[in-house]
C-alpha cells in the first residue's frame, strides 16, 4: 500500500485537549505507543509504524502543537516541557492516560518526548530516540542565533513549498526512490510558518542531554549511518554519555521511521 493511500486509511482527526486542539492519527488496539515527529514534519512520518505495528499497539501519532490542526503552544519562544505537557492532556482527552506508555520521538520530537518524560516518569515505561535533535541551548551564542536566522530566513524566502523542494531530499538516503522522496516533500510542504518558528526557536535554545537527566525509564537511541542533518557519531556519542543502548537502522537518512520502517518498527517492539 502507498503512503498516499495509508494517509486516506488514517486520516488525521482532532480532539479537544486542556491545552487547546490536539490533531492525530490512530490505529490498532492494545498497549500504547505514542509518536511524536520532527520539526519539518507531522503526524503522516508514522505512517509506516501506523500499519504495521497496529496489529499489537494502539498507535498514536500527533501534529504537534502549531502543526496541521493542533492549537499552537502560547508561548513565542517556548521550550521542550510547552510541549512535553501537551502529550498528558491529550492522552486524558483520548481515555488513555491510565496506562504505561510506550514513547518514541523523531529528532526534534524526542526534546518534546524527553520533556514528557521528565513530567510524568512514572507513565512512561520505555522512551525510544530516532535520530535526536541535541538542541543548541549549550552552544555559543552567536552559534545558535546564527543557525535560527538562517533556519528562518529560509522559510521567510522560500515558504513552506519551497523549503520543501530544497531541503526534503536531504531527510532521506541518496539511495531513497523517487515516490518516498516526494512524499517527504509534501508533509513538509505543509508545515504551518507560525507553527515551524516556534519549533525552531525551541531547537535553538533546547538541551537534549539536561532533558535526559530526568528520565529513568529505560532508554534506547537509533539513527542511519546515512544521515546528514543528525549525523550518526552525534547520535551515538548522546547515547554513550546517558548509557543508553544505540542502534544503527543502515544506509538510511534522517526520515528513518519512512525508510528504514521495518528496522524501526522491530526497535518499537522490542522488549526493554
Amino acid at each position: 500500500m502507498t503512503l498516499q493511500e495509508l494517509a486516506q486509511q488514517w486520516p488525521a482527526q482532532v480532539v479537544s485537549t486542556a491545552g487547546g486542539d490536539i490533531a492525530y492519527r490512530r490505529a490498532g488496539q492494545g498497549p500504547l505507543l505514542v509518536l511524536l515527529h520532527g520539526i519539518g514534519s507531522a503526524s503522516g512520518s508514522w505512517l509506516r509504524q501506523l500499519q504495521t505495528l497496529q496489529s499489537r499497539f494502539t498507535v498514536l501519532a500527533w501534529d504537534a502543537p502549531g502543526y496541521g490542526q493542533s492549537t499552537p503552544v502560547e508561548a513565542e519562544w517556548p521550550t521542550a516541557a510547552d510541549y512535553g505537557a501537551r502529550v498528558w492532556p491529550w492522552l486524558q482527552a483520548l481515555g488513555l492516560a491510565q496506562q504505561p506508555i510506550r514513547l518514541a520521538g523523531h529528532s526534534l520530537g524526542c526534546l518534546m518526548a524527553a520533556a514528557a518524560v521528565a513530567q510524568r516518569p512514572q507513565a512512561v515505561e520505555r522512551l525510544v530516540l530516532l535520530s535526536p535533535a541535541l538542541g543548541y541551548g549549550l552552544a555559543d551564542p552567536a552559534v545558535r542565533d546564527s543557525k535560527l536566522r538562517d533556519r528562518l530566513a529560509n522559510l521567510e524566502r522560500l515558504g513552506p513549498a519551497g523549503m520543501a523542494e530544497h531541503r526534503g531530499a536531504a531527510m532521506l538516503s541518496a539511495q531513497a526512490d523517487a515516490p518516498l522522496v516526494a512524499y517527504v516533500k509534501s508533509i513538509m510542504a505543509a508545515i504551518v510558518p507560525a507553527g515551524y518558528t516556534q519549533a525552531a526557536r525551541l531547537l535553538a535554545n533546547a538541551d537534549l542531554d539536561s532533558l535526559l537527566a530526568a528520565v529513568t525509564c529505560p532508554v534506547t537511541v537509533a539513527s542511519g549511518s546515512a544521515d546528514t542533518i543528525t549525523p550518526a557519531a552525534a547520535c551515538e556519542a548522546l547515547a554513550h554519555r546517558v548509557g543508553a543502548p544505540y542502534l544503527s537502522l543502515g544506509p538510511v537518512g534522517h526520515a528513518c521511521a519512512l525508510e528504514a520502517a521495518d528496522a524501526v518498527n522491530a526497535l518499537l517492539q522490542a522488549t526493554p
